[in-house]
């Protein structure tokens, strides 16, 4: 796929450089307001600085927009990611409800999505959004290997 990303991607984009600049996996996420395209909101991992295994960028923007809105299912919002959604992340993506979810980068070795044990695709999975993968993924992949060439 691959075209130019988006500005919500983009935005995604930034928060993973952000996440890098912090010594972080650098991967962003932004949820927004399908319809509006508001931006409910946006981070970067933050397991280092936080000592939270499960401070993904994904989980973190669900757990703000669900406060910010009141309300555990997100069915009228869209998360943008610049990696493919780790099970974990995949799973939290399902019990949120979420309709669509859009990524960047494919992720062979820790994805959950179109990779490893494809939680969507899991007959115990109650919700399965909406996929797009590959937007703005050279992009996207060029983040991640700069940061771990950056670290060799």
């Amino acid at each position: 796929m691959d075209p130019t990303p988006n500005p919500i991607m983009e935005q995604a984009l930034a928060e993973a450089e952000a996440a890098g600049k912090r010594g972080e996996v650098p991967v962003g996420a932004v949820l927004v307001a399908a319809q509006t395209n508001e931006v409910l909101a946006a981070a970067g991992n933050r397991v280092e600085e936080l000592g939270d295994p499960t401070a993904h960028a994904e989980i973190l923007v669900i757990r703000e927009a669900a406060a910010r809105l009141g309300a555990p299912r997100l069915a009228d919002c869209d998360l943008i990611v610049t990696l493919e959604p780790c099970p974990m992340c995949a799973a939290a993506i399902s019990l949120a409800r979420i309709r669509r979810l859009t990524f960047g980068a494919y992720d062979p070795k820790g994805g959950g999505v179109d990779h490893g044990p494809r939680i969507f695709d899991q007959s115990t999975c109650h919700h399965r959004p909406e996929v797009v993968g590959g937007v703005g993924e050279t992009a996207c992949r060029e983040v991640l290997q700069a940061f771990f060439r950056d670290l060799r």
